[in-house]
This record gives structure tokens, C-alpha cells and sequence, in this order.
């Protein structure tokens, strides 16, 4: 009889117990949603990192204010950061680029010196330009090589529009359009093979041949395929400048050097090397109650590239979970479960800071409950894979019924999804098991516009889209944390690849790069 009436107040109070939680969830989801919505920081957070500070780039000195920033921010609100050295990095810093035609008119020139770029120790380099050769073989562009000497060299193929592909399709013929593709299809396997002639592979080793013949400087223009837009990342010379220039002016210098008007220009660039620099990971915590050695992740990489100010990449996914944080400190001050934020370093040229913390945190790693990554723009979520995790549905879907339907109903899952094995950070954590996933967003020509450009910037950000993913990962988080269940970390049997006819490995953990910058 005992056991019998055991049973009965089970089956009595679990019903209750269950509808106690439910109650308890939608008090704290709206209390998420009303903070977010009637004190968001969003943008008081931006304009203080993008403007305020600007670029990230690992190793500069701007990305050790933001690391301290974020910091102090944390601390302003209660919560204990720190900043964790994981490795060195080249130090260098970004100044004054000048460049300017001087022949055979004169003309100031939108353009920038690459990161990591030699400085011109300010002076100006004035030299002419001239155009990579058409040649048989590697021989005879060996024997073209002494031609560089003292000059700047332009290393593109010039783009035959300035035009977007949308903007040829609202208004070109289709003729028209269809020609201009055919056009610059054969334009660029020309040039493809033109460069292959060379006998120099692998990136960096041409500027490195014009650099050791006596080049003045590298002129570059890596167009994004929009207007106005160029991808902005490194350069590989050593002691001779290198730059990039928009498409118009280097179209413009191109032609009146290919029509032999001889093009003078003018460069100085005034970047700083500072040595050898240690590299931090920035870390914050909200301290777990009932489960202090469980964590719940939030993750977003902290550094840039630095021809724009780092705006949606990934200015965005740090401000998501800042002001995630920031809100849940505010109303769930007491979570069952550790939040733990990471703002990773030197993910551009690797995943290196995430892959360095959990090299160095196999102890959090072992416990983590989720990871929630947020890395490709500005836009609302709509896309979460379960990163081959078997039963991943199962507690995600548990999670998201909690999110409001104008939240929840725009996000796609794909269950149980592939492991990915990079792009962003959430892969060093699924490379060694720990169930960590993307909050990947709605497109907003990412790609073309802010990824890596000189136009990644604060006007960019939409920020009804960055308040809907504060407020998602917030009640992730939360969910994650308060769920009496630990997430299974059971993985998928992936499928076969029909290229090689083997089945799909789980990826590889892959070592932090942990002094960089410097061969």
C-alpha cells in the first residue's frame, strides 16, 4: 500500500511540479524579452567598440583596448571578466595611408595599405607603375623580373565592370548581360593561366618575387562584386609596401599604364611594428548555484580584419552576447548552471583563440552543457543545425518552444545535421564533442558587402535583427541552464561521401597557432 500511494502523489504532483516550471519559464522569457526591448544597450555598446575603439586586428594595439574594454564593461555590470593570454602574436599598428597619382594628372586615390604591411617610414615613394607581363613560361618572366625594379606593380586583373551582377540584371538587355559575363569569364581564365605561367603557387609568392627584384610596392584591388566594396586582408612582403586600391582607381591607373601613359604614384604608409605581442581571449562568468562545474558557453570571436571597423564581423555576434549577459544578469542573476562568455582572438587566421581555450580548459570543456556561436552578420537568426549530435532535437526543440513565435518561427532546424569542422569557433568545441552550435543569420549581402570589406561598419547593423538574437540567446542560455537534463553527446552516424565513397569523419581537433604573424 505504500508503494501504491508512492506512486499516486507522483503522478499527482509531477503534473504540477511540470506546470510550476512552465510558469516559472514564461515569468523569466518575458522578463528577457521586456529588458531587451525597453533598455537594450545595443547601441550604446556599439558606437563604444566600433567607433570608439574601431578595428581588432590580432596583435594591434586596438585589439588590447577592446579586450580591456569588454572587461570593464563586464565589471560595470556586476560580472566578473578577465582577460586570458593564450599566445603572441606580430604586433603592429595601422596608420596614415596616402596614396595619390601624381602623372599624368594628379589624383588622391581611395585605398588602403594591407594589414601587416611594411611602412614607408614616413616618406613618400614615388615611382611609376607597370603591369604583370604576358610571357611563354616561368623562364621568361624570370627574365622580365629586373624590369620591376623601382617600380610599383599592379598585380589584379583589372575588372571590366564596376557593376554588380543585380544591377546588370535590373537594367542590361539580356544580350547585353549575358555578353558582359562571357567577357569577364574569359578575361579571368586568361588571367588565371597568366599567372600560372609565372611558376609562382601558393599565396604570398608573387609579391614576394616583385618584393626581392626591387619592386617600390605591391598595388592591389581584391574587388567584393558590389559597389564600392573591396576585401581588405594581408599583405606578404617584408620590407616594400603593399596596397590595395578601390576598382575605379585601379581600373584608372591600369589603362593609362597599359596605354603607355606611364602613371606616377604617390605612397606613403605609416604603419607601426611593435615586436612580438601577447594575444587574449576576453572571459566572463555568471557563477551557476545548483551546478557551478557545468557551463552553458556564449561565443563570439572579438577580432577583425581592419578595413572597415569589424562591424558585422563580428562586431554583431560580440554585442549579442554582451548584451545576452548583460540581461541575464539583470533578471536571472542566479542560474543553476555556470554562464560562461568567451570573446575569442585571432579566429581570422584560424580559430586560434578558441582552439587554444579548449586545449587549455579540457576541465570545461569535459562539463559543457552548450555552446551557442554567433559569427555571420547582422541578421536575425534563422538557421540551427544540430552539428551531428544525435539527440541534439531533442533538447534544442525543448529550448526553442520557449522563444516567442516571432523569434522561434523564423529560426530552420536541420536535425541532426554535419559537425562542422570550421569557419567559426563553435567547430573547435564540436571537434572534440562538446555540443556546440551556430546561431547563423538571415544573409543581409554579407558576403559581398561587409565580410572582410572596408564597408563593414556601424551603419550596417540592423538592430531590431541584433535585439531578436540577444534575446534568443538569452533564453538559450537560460533553457540551457536551468534544463534538469544533461545534454547527450551521443554522435550521428554521418553519411558517405559520394566523392570518395567513405563515410564522413567527425573532424579532427586542430592545434592553436600560438605565436603567429612572424615567418
Amino acid at each position: 500500500m505504500k508503494h501504491i500511494a508512492t506512486v499516486f502523489l507522483f503522478f499527482l504532483f509531477a503534473p504540477a511540479q511540470h506546470l510550476l516550471a512552465q510558469n516559472r519559464d514564461s515569468v523569466m522569457v518575458q522578463q528577457i524579452v521586456r529588458e531587451a526591448t525597453t533598455n537594450s544597450q545595443l547601441q550604446p555598446l556599439a558606437h563604444q567598440l566600433l567607433d570608439g575603439i574601431g578595428p581588432r586586428l590580432v596583435g594591434s594595439p586596438k585589439m588590447k583596448q577592446a579586450n580591456d574594454w569588454a572587461v570593464s564593461t563586464y565589471q560595470s555590470w556586476g560580472i566578473p571578466a578577465r582577460n586570458e593570454q593564450w599566445g603572441e602574436w606580430r604586433g603592429w599598428e595601422r596608420s596614415i595611408s596616402h596614396i595619390d597619382m601624381v602623372a599624368p594628372w594628379v589624383k588622391s586615390l581611395e585605398g588602403t595599405q594591407l594589414a601587416w604591411s611594411p611602412s614607408t617610414k614616413g616618406k613618400s615613394i614615388a615611382a611609376e607603375t607597370i603591369l604583370l607581363p604576358e610571357v611563354a613560361d616561368s623562364l621568361a618572366f624570370v627574365a622580365w623580373l629586373p624590369s620591376v625594379k623601382g617600380k610599383f606593380v599592379l598585380i589584379s586583373m583589372p575588372q571590366p565592370t564596376g557593376r554588380p551582377d543585380y544591377n546588370w540584371q535590373e537594367f542590361a538587355t539580356k544580350e547585353s548581360f549575358e555578353k558582359m559575363k562571357k567577357e569577364r569569364a574569359d578575361q579571368t581564365e586568361a588571367w588565371r593561366k597568366r599567372l600560372q605561367r609565372f611558376g609562382y603557387t601558393g599565396r604570398g609568392a608573387l609579391p614576394k618575387a616583385l618584393e626581392t627584384a626591387g619592386a617600390a610596392g605591391i598595388v592591389m584591388s581584391n574587388w567584393s562584386n558590389g559597389f564600392g566594396v573591396n576585401k581588405i586582408f594581408s599583405a606578404s612582403t617584408k620590407k616594400i609596401p603593399t596596397v590595395d586600391l578601390s576598382l575605379e582607381d585601379y581600373g584608372l591607373l591600369y589603362r593609362l599604364t597599359e596605354s603607355g601613359q606611364k602613371p606616377k604614384i604617390s605612397v606613403q604608409v605609416d604603419s607601426k611594428e611593435l615586436g612580438v605581442v601577447p594575444t587574449f581571449n576576453t572571459l566572463a562568468e555568471i557563477k551557476g548555484t545548483e551546478k557551478p562545474d557545468e557551463y552553458v558557453i556564449l561565443s563570439a570571436h572579438f577580432d577583425s580584419w581592419d578595413g572597415g571597423t569589424g562591424a558585422t564581423d563580428n562586431g554583431t555576434g560580440t554585442l549579442t552576447m554582451m548584451e545576452a549577459m548583460r540581461i541575464l544578469k539583470k533578471v536571472y542573476p542566479n542560474p543553476k548552471r555556470t554562464i560562461l562568455v568567451g570573446h575569442w582572438s585571432s579566429e581570422e587566421q584560424g580559430l586560434n583563440g578558441s582552439r587554444a581555450f579548449v586545449e587549455d580548459h579540457p576541465d570545461i570543456v569535459q562539463k559543457v552543457q552548450a555552446v551557442f556561436n554567433q559569427d555571420n552578420g547582422t541578421g536575425r537568426v534563422v538557421n540551427l543545425s544540430g552539428q551531428g549530435f544525435l539527440n541534439a532535437y531533442d533538447y534544442i526543440n525543448r529550448w526553442l518552444s520557449r522563444v516567442p513565435d516571432s523569434i522561434r518561427s523564423q529560426v530552420q532546424t536541420s536535425f541532426p545535421g554535419v559537425p562542422g569542422g570550421g569557419g567559426s569557433d563553435f567547430a573547435s568545441f564540436v571537434a572534440v564533442g562538446a555540443p556546440a552550435f551556430s546561431l547563423s543569420s538571415l544573409n543581409w549581402s554579407y558576403g559581398t558587402y561587409t565580410w572582410h570589406t572596408n564597408r563593414d561598419t556601424y551603419d550596417k547593423i540592423v538592430w531590431d535583427d541584433l535585439r531578436s538574437n540577444a534575446i534568443l540567446t538569452a533564453i538559450l542560455a537560460y533553457m540551457a541552464s536551468e534544463d534538469p537534463q544533461t545534454t547527450s553527446r551521443e554522435k550521428s552516424l554521418l553519411p558517405v561521401n559520394p566523392r570518395t565513397g567513405e563515410r564522413t569523419a567527425w573532424p579532427k581537433q586542430a592545434k592553436a597557432t600560438r605565436k603567429g604573424g612572424l615567418d
